[in-house]
């Protein structure tokens, strides 16, 4: 009996974990989709931008100017761009290989797994709605500011004052009114909530265009010279600490992918609209900051109102109206960014069976989540009037770090991949040769793409995952495995050895040479483990986008995100795991139990309500092998009825 009731345990906890490794399969029609494909490029970009460019670039500016780096605040908001960048890159291919809502949950759902796209999809929830809720209360602070804080007053006297550590100082009924008035913004539908934002969005712009100009007619060079601290008065640690909180500034451009699924062409759009959104964004912030500490010394910035009062400084009084105009419009725009896509990714947790069903119900008129985004909405205005969301913000960070960590690293795991023929043929994304392709290939061994190269990427695409034929010496180490599975197996060796390296040297002094030997170590790791990846042959599948440099970029941003990662306080990293409980009972008492994929039914994820259509992502009850050799094996679906060996020939063997 203990044996018997050893296996049946055994047998229990191996279903339990092929059901949290279950992947998402990507074949299908990839643009098949019931909400309103209506957004265009420049749609999609001042998304992204409005989203980006909000409060950070009114307040954020001058908070790391004056206590964090000085005039260096533009090489802050550099290096946090850069550091931006690379993850947007790896977003772009995901957007141009899986055009769906849900924008990281879906990528790391197709790429490593069900449950770690939960736990993803779960911590993006917590960003936007926090995020939408902070945006919605710090607009309500600039009016109250505007009005000199007769708003507070008359709640206050109304309603008193709440003790409460967490809870706000009292309960801000005019941020509540924001999130509800943008929630029904949004529901009027998805284009003309576009319009909407395009216009403040447009409108933000040319605010912070007449900032710059401003800034640099009323440039003082003395303010950057070494009687006011020079230009890196904190030196470069300064600039390092500046560029950590910089980099939330650049939060926001994944708003892009989750609007995949409702773009026109997402195979182009989304690339495009993240390079064309972050290069505006960083350029913005860059001329800004210097624009600020250009006009006044940055040791006599008001970090409460920097701009306004840097133009009283100067005895331009108007520009300070114009400025509230833009502040206000910016801050709309990012709580539209929020509320945008925080139904969008709920709407994909529900539709693959992880979260409740109504979740994913479509307004037959406006073609949205309706219910979704009602919940959204008002989820979002309750934080926005009860809490103190400057405990909660930087609470909010550690959700996207982790998704932007995972997302780089499941562009490496999918580049190393084998793609079944019929992923590669139904699909539904066009072959086309990608801009960078042939400089990639010059990095990381993908083949060009010229006519007469079609036998050497037919021979590639038979060897992808496996090694090199100049490295094959790494066969006794590597080989025998899976084709991919020891890309796999690197990539998590290398982001755990990133993340012990990183908590080592924040937690531990040098003084002593023993010390840096676990740094020698782990570094050595890191090395191997890239090494490794490199030796294997990369998938020679043309995308419109596909990241350059496979696996270095991609490694590069998991490095970085990982140290911002390990830098949060121990209180931010508590709430946290409040959080993830929560998430883990509702997976493990819900989502796993009524996942699409373990239905085995046609139509899975497929998105549509028509009878016999096989959507994207469906799965049939035959396995993906016998469909290709079925495939291979017939000439067409008329012919499965066909007798194996015809009357004629049966004839001809009697005798």
């Amino acid at each position: 009996m203990p044996g018997a009731r050893h296996k049946i345990l055994g047998h229990v906890l191996s279903g339990f974990c092929h059901k949290m490794n279950r992947r998402k399969p990507i074949y299908g029609d990839s643009l098949d989709t019931p909400l309103n494909r209506c957004l265009t490029t420049f749609d999609i970009t001042l998304l992204g931008i409005g989203h980006m460019v909000g409060a950070g670039i009114y307040v954020l500016t001058g908070t790391v100017a004056k206590n964090m780096a000085g005039p260096a605040t533009a090489l802050s908001f550099l290096l946090a761009g850069i550091t931006s960048t690379l993850a947007a890159l790896c977003y772009a291919e995901f957007g141009t290989r899986i055009p769906r809502a849900g924008s990281a949950y879906a990528y790391t759902y197709v790429s490593i797994g069900e449950f770690w796209a939960f736990i993803i999809g779960w911590n993006i929830v917590l960003e936007y709605m926090i995020g939408a809720a902070s945006v919605a209360r710090a607009s309500s602070g600039y009016l109250d500011a505007l009005l000199h804080g007769a708003i507070s007053n008359a709640t206050i006297s109304v309603t008193g004052e709440l003790h409460e550590t967490l809870l706000s100082k009292y309960p801000d009924i005019l941020a509540f009114l924001i999130c509800i008035i943008a929630s029904l913004i949004l529901a009027v539908g998805v284009k003309t909530s576009a319009y909407i934002n395009n216009g403040l969005t447009i409108l933000n712009l040319i605010v912070i265009s007449l900032v710059i100009f401003l800034g640099f007619f009323y440039a003082d060079l003395s303010n950057w010279s070494d009687l006011h601290g020079g230009f890196m008065p904190h030196g470069l640690g300064g600039v390092l600490t500046g560029a950590a909180t910089c980099f939330y500034a650049f939060v926001g451009f994944d708003s892009i992918s989750a609007s995949s699924e409702e773009a026109k062409d997402p195979t182009r759009s989304i690339p495009t609209a993240t390079l064309l959104s972050m290069g505006v964004v960083a350029i913005g912030y860059i001329l800004v900051a210097l624009s600020l500490t250009l006009m006044v010394p940055y040791n006599t910035i008001n970090v409460d109102a920097a701009l306004p009062a840097a133009f009283e400084a100067v005895h331009a009084d108007w520009a300070k109206y114009a400025v509230a105009v833009g502040a206000i419009c910016g801050m709309t725009t990012t709580l539209l960014g929020s509320l945008f896509s925080l139904p969008r990714c709920l709407y994909a947790m529900s539709s693959d069976g992880l979260l409740f069903g109504f979740l994913s119900d479509m307004s037959n008129k406006s073609q949205i989540p309706i219910s979704n985004l009602i919940i959204s909405g008002f989820s979002s205005a309750i934080i926005a009037l009860l809490f103190d969301l400057e405990k909660l913000v930087e609470f909010m960070s550690i959700g996207t770090l982790l998704a932007y960590t995972i997302v780089s690293a499941a562009v490496i795991i999918l580049r190393y991949r084998p793609t079944p023929p019929s992923e590669d043929r139904d699909f539904g994304i066009p072959q086309l040769e990608s801009p960078g392709d042939r400089e990639d290939s010059s990095a990381t061994g993908t083949p060009g793409t010229d006519a007469g190269s079609s036998s050497s990427e037919m021979f590639e695409a038979l060897t992808v995952g496996r090694l090199r034929p100049q490295y094959a010496w790494l066969e006794p180490l590597v080989g025998g495995r899976a084709p991919g599975s020891a890309v796999t197996s690197c990539v998590y060796v290398f982001t755990v050895a990133t993340a012990i390296l990183s908590a080592h040297n924040l937690l531990t002094k040098h003084n002593v040479m023993w010390m840096v030997i676990p740094d020698i170590v782990l570094s050595l790791i890191i090395v191997g483990c890239l090494f490794i990846i490199w030796a294997h042959q990369q998938s020679p599948t043309r995308l419109p986008f596909r990241v350059p440099y496979v696996p270095l970029l991609p490694a590069a941003s998991v490095m970085l995100n990982v140290e911002l990662m390990v830098n949060l306080n121990a209180l931010t990293w508590a709430r946290f795991a409040i959080w993830m409980t929560i998430g883990l009972l509702l997976y493990f008492l819900y989502g796993i139990h009524h996942s699409k994929l373990g239905e085995g039914v046609t139509g899975l994820l497929s998105r549509s309500n028509s009878g016999t259509h096989t959507g994207w992502g469906a799965v049939d009850k035959t396995s993906t092998l016998a469909r290709r050799v079925g495939r291979f094996g017939r000439g067409s679906r008329n012919d499965d009825r066909k007798p194996i060996i015809c009357d004629d020939e049966l004839a001809r063997r009697e005798p």
